[in-house]
């Protein structure tokens, strides 16, 4: 029980309750991942089968953390825990992952097969610009972005597409209505699920099937869900059928910290969990062991002001730190090179990834990144996945395609890549069944990329994904093009080479099991694994407030504090609801910091071409004058100090 002696009183009481329904309300910095992965290891000191324990969580960093530290700490039992594979550990993973499996598990039930695809966000979007441009749709118009979020919006809502159809009130729904019918064709023609059908095929596979779902509760007898602020409709239906009567489940929650209304998340499945499970007890983690006093008094003055959230005052035991630094900038330019310099300074006692600079909007990183350049600071935009990069997506999409030859995507992005001579008309001819009335020396082109496909499937069912990767670069004939290109194609030879680097991860596993999990992971990366998966080093961190939940650093810049910025207006005023979330955001973006917060913003700033004279944040507002100082910009964003 030594592991016990970690945990503070709070954290222990969480641990020691294991049996009924728990809801821990965690605030930033309180240690919930410490306290949830110790609850499971006390479960299985219980003498509860480690894989009979459930844990979910909505990042692949977030389940990584986690399942190490549960592996870690389990590894340290008096008999030691079962080596290798899945067996004998709790399985720990995202949502989507967790979808996965069990749809895997039951592929047949839906007419799928174990190997079906997973669309991600670029192939989504491929499928609807091909619809809209099929059906003469103008896309500036009916913008594809805007159809896909809310075809996934809808999605995880519970609304399906004829209740959507039905519904129309207005002739742009009636398109969005028309383009969603043509995607979910196009998904099912090439057995492909995306990320939202993951989690609603999940859910009615356990509604459809009672055994299925009785299998999986005897399976997971206790379920752990982090976050669960940001669970949305379909989440929320899938824990609850989990679940089942035994109710052992534990939730850790902020409701301070929900920020993802806008992509379904409901704050009221945190407040009404008592209503949900009527048995349920509460602990209140309050204690902050990342920031400093000042940090802290300042992030709980600016949230009280919210009304929706369970209330709690956060601690910490930490020094009190430095002030935090106001910055009133000229302009946007004036911003940039004072942050810039900032950090220039930081720089001879840190390093750049001890750094971040958010910002509420996307637009608002191109004058930092100027800013950046102009000092030779390293930096990296998060945002920019691994898995993203063209070169990648080639590669696993020949995988894909050897895998799965019903999915056409995957084809006719490498069919004539690198370039075999096979054009659009000729797929199309291919593809609507008229490969006999093309020329012969066509057929053989063709034929030969089949029969690339039938050596890349042959070859991966007896061997380790490291080595299927290498097989793929060098037998595609993407390493002899690449090899003869620019400095920029040499690179992309590097991103695929340090693919097959990341593969080596998975060559332990069963090999279709390998295969299928680097798969999975590739298609379910997020923004924030461009942290864990960027084959070169990184820097001082750029990214939005949203991107960087769940993250901490030493020192923090939150830029364009303005108002209409940050808080960020909508249409109409927005509701109540709006206004607290962008509180929420707020909160989030102070509570990164550890030990240095700087606050920043400009008298004027340029958006869509014109200049605008802004009014400082009323969250400067709320926090108090005795834990600020305030700094002016004169020439060049040097400072001015002034009371």
């Amino acid at each position: 029980m030594e592991y016990l002696n970690t945990l503070n009183e709070k954290q222990r009481e969480a641990v020691l309750y294991t049996q009924g329904p728990l809801l821990i309300v965690a605030g930033a910095g309180a240690g919930k991942t410490k306290t949830l992965t110790h609850r499971i290891v006390h479960i299985v000191h219980g003498g509860v089968k480690p894989e009979n324990i459930l844990a979910v969580t909505f990042t692949n960093k977030a389940a990584k953390e986690m399942r190490e530290r549960v592996i870690g700490l389990l590894s340290q039992r008096e008999n030691g825990a079962p080596a290798g594979g899945h067996s004998g550990y709790p399985f720990v993973s995202t949502f989507h992952a967790l979808g996965v499996r069990i749809i895997k598990e039951n592929a047949h039930l839906l007419g799928l097969t174990k190997h079906f695809v997973i669309s991600d966000d670029d192939d989504c979007m491929k499928i609807i610009k091909e619809s809209l441009k099929a059906r003469d749709i103008d896309p500036k118009q009916y913008e594809p972005r805007k159809i896909k979020n809310i075809i996934s919006r809808a999605k995880g809502d519970f609304i399906n597409l004829d209740r959507y159809a039905n519904e129309v009130k207005s002739g742009f729904e009636s398109v969005v209505a028309t383009i969603w019918r043509d995607y979910e064709r196009t998904l099912k023609a090439e057995k492909a699920l995306d990320f939202d059908d993951l989690l609603i095929e999940t859910v009615m596979i356990l509604k459809k099937y009672p055994e299925v779902k009785l299998h999986y509760q005897n399976q997971w007898q206790y379920i752990h869900v982090d976050e669960y602020q940001d669970t949305n409709e379909v989440q929320y239906e899938m824990v609850k059928l989990l679940v089942g009567p035994r109710e052992n489940i534990c939730v850790v929650g902020d409701t301070d910290q929900n920020i993802y209304s806008w992509r379904g998340a409901n704050i009221k499945n945190m407040l009404h969990f008592e209503k949900d499970y009527p048995r349920t007890k509460i602990v209140m983690l309050e204690q902050n062991y990342r920031s400093t006093k000042n940090i802290i008094e300042a992030a709980n003055n600016v949230i009280n002001k919210n009304i929706f959230r369970v209330p709690k005052t956060l601690f910490t035991e930490k020094e009190t730190g430095e002030d935090i630094t106001v910055y009133e900038a000229f302009d946007e330019v004036y911003e940039g090179k004072y942050v810039a310099n900032q950090i220039h300074e930081l720089l001879r006692e840190n390093k750049p990834e001890d750094i971040a600079i958010l910002y509420r909007a996307n637009f608002q990183s191109r004058v930092l990144e100027e800013a950046m350049l102009s000092k030779n600071i390293p930096y990296q935009v998060l945002g920019t996945k691994f898995f993203d990069r063209r070169e990648i997506k080639d590669v696993l999409s020949y995988l894909r395609a050897a895998l799965n030859r019903d999915s056409l995507s995957d084809i006719k992005r490498v069919i004539n890549t690198p370039a075999r001579g096979i054009g659009k008309v000729t797929l199309v001819k291919l593809f609507s069944g008229g490969l006999n009335d093309l020329p012969a020396s066509m057929q053989m082109k063709i034929s030969n990329f089949y029969t690339l496909l039938d050596n890349i499937h042959e070859f991966a069912m007896v061997n380790k994904p490291s080595d299927i990767i290498k097989f793929i670069i060098e037998k595609s004939g993407l390493e002899d093009e690449l090899k003869k290109g620019t400095s920029d194609d040499l690179e992309r030879l590097e991103n695929m080479k340090e693919l097959v680097t990341l593969a080596v991860r998975y060559d332990g596993f069963d090999i279709e099991e390998g295969i299928d999990k680097i798969l999975e992971d590739a298609a379910l990366s997020s923004d924030q694994d461009s942290l864990i998966n960027k084959p070169k080093p990184g820097g001082v961190r750029l990214m939005t407030v949203h991107a960087s939940k769940g993250l901490e650093f030493p020192y923090v810049f939150i830029t364009g504090l303005e108002k209409d910025l940050f808080p960020h207006s909508r249409p109409g005023g927005g509701k109540k609801e709006d206004s607290e979330e962008e509180r929420r955001l707020f909160y989030v973006a102070l509570t990164r910091a550890e030990k240095k917060l700087y606050l920043c913003h400009a008298s004027l700033r340029t958006i869509f071409g014109m200049k605008q004279v802004n009014t400082p944040s009323e969250f400067l507002e709320d926090i108090p004058s005795h834990l600020v100082k305030h700094e002016r910009g004169g020439g060049n964003g040097e400072k001015i100090i002034y009371i």
